[in-house]
């Protein structure tokens, strides 16, 4: 064989190494990688890990922890549900770490699980999309939120049930449900697949775990605030938040897309803000249109428990009609889904695995800038 032969061959082997998808383990690599370049940046710019309990609702969730591990619910403001709370209490008495540690650490933790299972159930060039493209995402899994929880149950769940494990499955989905009240479509999809298939007896066995749990949840909250759905009820009853903000504020659930075009309206945002949530919402939009093809719909055949779980997931998010927070918080309320939306949206995606060596570094400095804050980054620039 010619040098010049030779040399054309190893130039191939070497593109096709470049386009094949990346493994399992290049993939946590990657995730690895982001963490690292994330938190270097926060320290650079911010230099403190005091950032963790003051971004999003990590404050809350702490107050809330430090209740149930002390078990005195006086003074303490319920906003959210209470899962994440619960569980960050257990690890901080398990272990005799802080609770603030605890937020952290599960977060992370629950983050590279979420990763780990999307790659299992839509392969790695889908679980490297939804890894790094998202900047709420990384927000999330590398400061700490109630998401990277809630989705690694929801996904341990769905994947239980392709297994044949239903009763795990409703375990698992039923302790998502008391993290993010939306995982509820999770126990929706799976019930109503077991009745379909006849399987009455399993069914019954799901139902009662499912009911189990919510008793064991609701009864603190009914001893000591006499509202067994407290948690719930500030859902539907309080734009926490908004309640100071002057303006129309909508309610729960309402017409499809009303709440992100009446809250646009309503309420001015900064035009980067105004154009990435409108990307994403574009992306979701797109990701349901390919649902329809072919390919989406043979998988949505063979797991059809996922499918249900995914259209009423969208149909809610969709149709979430708080004003304020429709189309700020888009970003973050589609990440439940995002693993089937780039699965149905990956014939037209890039499937080289340097988009996602690129993705996962500019993914997490842009990550760390938006956390931080511009204003404070240029502040401790100048």
């Amino acid at each position: 064989m010619r040098i010049d032969e030779s040399a054309t061959i190893s130039q191939e082997i070497q593109k096709d190494r470049f386009r094949r998808a990346p493994s399992q383990r290049e993939l946590l690599v990657l995730v690895g990688i982001s963490f690292v370049v994330m938190w270097t940046t926060i320290f650079l710019l911010h230099g403190s890990t005091a950032l963790v309990l003051q971004w999003g609702d990590n404050g809350a969730y702490h107050d809330v922890a430090n209740a149930i591990r002390h078990w005195d619910f006086r003074n303490v403001q319920l906003q959210h549900f209470m899962g994440y709370p619960y569980l960050i209490a257990a690890f901080s008495l398990l272990f005799h770490v802080p609770t603030g540690f605890a937020l952290w650490f599960l977060a992370v933790v629950c983050s590279v699980i979420s990763v780990w299972l999307t790659a299992r159930m839509f392969g790695t060039l889908t679980a490297g999309y939804f890894a790094f493209a998202n900047l709420e995402w990384l927000q999330l899994s590398y400061l700490g939120g109630s998401e990277p929880v809630a989705l690694a149950l929801a996904l341990g769940s769905l994947l239980a049930f392709r297994r044949n494990r239903p009763l795990l499955a409703a375990l698992l989905g039923s302790l998502a449900v008391t993290v993010r009240p939306l995982m509820i479509f999770v126990l929706v999809g799976i019930g109503l697949v077991l009745l379909y298939r006849k399987r009455f007896r399993e069914f019954l066995f799901a139902l009662a775990i499912g009911v189990g749990i919510g008793i064991l949840y609701a009864a603190p909250l009914a001893r000591y605030f006499g509202d067994p759905l407290l948690t719930l009820h500030t859902y539907t009853t309080r734009d926490y938040g908004g309640a100071k903000v002057a303006g129309p504020h909508g309610h729960l659930f309402g017409w499809p897309f009303h709440g992100i075009i009446a809250g646009t309206l309503a309420y001015s945002a900064p035009w980067t803000s105004l154009v990435l949530s409108f990307l994403w919402i574009g992306i979701v939009l797109l990701g349901v249109g390919m649902m329809f093809s072919n390919r989406f719909r043979k998988f949505a055949k063979e797991y059809p428990q996922e499918a249900i779980y995914c259209g009423l997931y969208v149909l809610a998010i969709f149709s979430y009609d708080y004003l304020i927070w429709a189309r700020s918080n888009f970003i973050r309320f589609c990440i439940p889904v995002l693993s089937h939306v780039f699965f149905a949206l990956l014939p037209v995606l890039p499937k080289s695995r340097w988009v996602f060596w690129v993705l996962c570094i500019v993914s997490a400095v842009a990550a760390a800038l938006s956390a931080i804050g511009l204003r404070n980054v240029m502040g401790h620039v100048y």
